[in-house]
C-alpha cells in the first residue's frame, strides 16, 4: 500500500484519492456501509475493505451499529470519529465577543458570550477572547483543537488573516490575527469578515442546492456576504460585499470610514440612532424619546423594537433606512442574480415592516429575470448563527480544500494546511 503521508508532498495516487473520498462520504452520511461505498464508488469489495481498514487504522473511521438487513447478513455501519478533534469559533462583533467549541461534525459542545467594544484594540480584545476560549476548552475532555475560525466586523484579507483599514476597529489595520491564534493553539486558523460567517451559516442550511445567496446584515453597520454556486465569494482581496460603503447619490453625511455619503452613514444602525437623537432634540415624542429621557443610550435594537410596537419616529426611521438598503440590494441583484436574499442584523429584526420596504425597492429596481425566482427573507435570528457559520467554514477548509495536504499526518497542522511543508 502507498504511504498516505505522501499527501503532504502533493502526490495524490488513485489509492489516496479513493481513501479521502471514502472518509468524506462517511463523514457526510452519503454512504455508511461497505456495500454502499462499493456501489457509490464502483470499487470492488476487497478494495473497499482495504481502504476502510486503512481509514480505521488512521483513526478517522470506526465500526458502529448494524444497518437493517435487506434479506442477507446485516452490514455493519461506519461512523466518522467527530470526537477526535475540536473546532473553535470566535465571532467578534463591534460590541460583543461570542466564542464556541464544537466537535468535527459541528455539534456545539459549549459557548460563551460577552459584551465588548472592539475599539479597545487587538491586544486587549484577543487576550479576552482567548481567555474565554481557554475556559471552554478547560471544561472539555482534552480533545485537541483541529481548527479555529475568527470573524471580524470589518474588511479582511482572507489569504493572510489580517484586517485591512477596518472603519470601526482602530489599531487593527494589518494586525496578524491568524498568527496570534495559531501560535497560541498550534492549529490552523481562518479569519474572515463576520458577515461571511453568517452567509456560510445560511449556506449550510442549503448544502445540497449549490445556492446563489446574499446575506445582508444591517446592524450598527451594513455588510453583505455573497455565496456563488455554494462557494463564498470574497473577491480578489476579500472586499466583496462591502455594500455599506457604496455611495448614496445626494447624501452628504460623513461616514465612520471618513468618506461622505456612504450607505452606512445614511441607513446603518448608528446612523439611524444619530437621526433619532436629532429628532428627539427637535421635539419628537414617543417610545424612543422615552428611552432617551431615561438616560439609556439608544441602540439600533431600540429602534427596531419600538418600530414593531408602533412608535411613529422609529417606523419612519426603519422605513427610510430600508428603502435606501433596498436600492443597494437591487444593484446587487442585477449584478449577482441570487436565488435567496437573507436580511439579518438588529434593524432587520423589525420584521415585515423592514422587509416590505426592501422587497418593494428590489422588485421595483431590479430586472424581471433577476427577480423571477428570488426569495427575500429575514434570517432565523438564531444567536448561534455565527458559530454555525464558522463551523461550516472550518469544515469546508479542512475537509474539502486542505484535506489532501494533511490527511497523511492524521490531523491538520498549521504547516500542512497552509502548504508550507517541503
Amino acid at each position: 500500500m502507498a504511504n498516505v503521508s505522501t499527501l503532504r508532498f502533493g502526490a495524490q495516487t488513485d489509492e489516496v484519492t479513493s481513501l479521502l473520498r471514502i472518509v468524506n462520504m462517511v463523514r457526510l452520511g452519503e454512504a455508511v456501509t461497505r456495500p454502499e461505498i462499493g456501489r457509490v464508488t464502483g470499487l470492488g469489495r476487497g478494495v473497499v475493505a482495504q481502504r476502510v481498514d486503512r481509514a480505521v487504522e488512521m483513526g478517522f473511521l470506526e465500526d458502529a451499529e448494524y444497518a437493517p438487513s435487506s434479506g442477507g447478513r446485516a452490514p455493519r455501519t461506519l461512523r466518522f470519529r467527530a470526537e477526535r478533534g475540536r473546532i473553535v469559533v470566535c465571532a467578534l462583533g463591534g460590541l460583543h465577543i461570542h466564542v464556541g467549541v464544537t466537535d468535527l461534525d459541528g455539534e456545539i459542545i459549549d459557548e460563551a458570550h460577552r459584551v465588548w467594544d472592539i475599539a479597545r484594540g487587538p491586544d486587549e480584545t484577543l487576550a479576552t477572547a482567548t481567555a474565554m476560549v481557554d475556559e471552554l476548552l478547560a471544561g472539555d475532555d482534552g480533545s485537541p483543537v483541529w481548527a479555529l475560525v475568527v470573524g471580524l466586523p470589518g474588511p479582511v484579507d482572507f489569504e493572510t488573516g489580517r484586517p485591512v483599514a477596518p472603519p470601526i476597529m482602530p489599531g487593527w489595520n494589518g494586525f496578524d490575527v491568524r498568527g496570534a491564534f495559531e501560535r497560541r493553539y498550534d492549529a490552523p486558523v481562518w479569519v474572515d469578515n463576520d458577515v461571511n460567517l453568517l452567509a456560510a451559516g445560511e449556506r449550510a442550511r442549503r448544502r445540497d442546492e449549490g445556492v446563489d445567496l446574499i446575506y445582508c446584515k444591517v446592524g450598527t453597520g451594513i455588510g453583505a456576504g455573497l455565496v456563488s454556486h455554494g462557494r463564498l465569494h470574497r473577491g480578489a482581496n476579500g472586499a466583496a460585499g462591502d455594500v455599506g460603503h457604496v455611495r448614496v447619490p445626494g447624501a452628504e453625511q460623513t461616514c465612520r470610514c471618513g468618506k461622505t455619503g456612504c450607505l452606512e452613514a445614511v441607513a446603518g444602525g448608528w446612523a439611524l440612532v444619530r437621526d433619532a437623537r436629532a429628532a428627539i432634540a427637535g421635539g419628537a415624542t414617543g417610545a424612543l424619546a422615552a428611552i432617551s429621557a431615561s438616560g439609556k443610550d439608544l441602540a439600533p435594537e431600540d429602534i427596531a423594537l419600538s418600530a414593531e410596537r408602533g412608535d411613529a419616529l422609529a417606523i419612519s426611521l426603519v422605513q427610510a433606512g430600508a428603502r435606501q438598503i433596498g436600492e443597494a440590494v437591487a444593484a446587487l441583484v442585477n449584478m449577482f442574480n441570487p436565488s435567496v436574499i437573507v436580511m439579518g442584523g438588529a434593524l432587520a429584526s423589525a420584521g415585515e415592516l423592514f422587509l416590505a420596504e426592501v422587497r418593494h425597492r428590489v422588485y421595483e429596481l431590479s430586472l424581471p429575470l433577476a427577480t423571477r425566482d428570488l426569495t427575500i427573507k429575514v434570517s432565523e435570528n438564531d444567536s448561534r448563527e455565527p458559530l454555525r457559520g464558522g463551523v461550516d467554514l472550518a469544515q469546508e477548509q479542512l475537509f474539502e480544500i486542505s484535506l489532501p495536504r494533511w490527511f497523511g499526518e492524521g490531523r491538520p497542522t498549521v504547516a500542512a494546511v497552509h502548504g508550507t511543508v517541503v
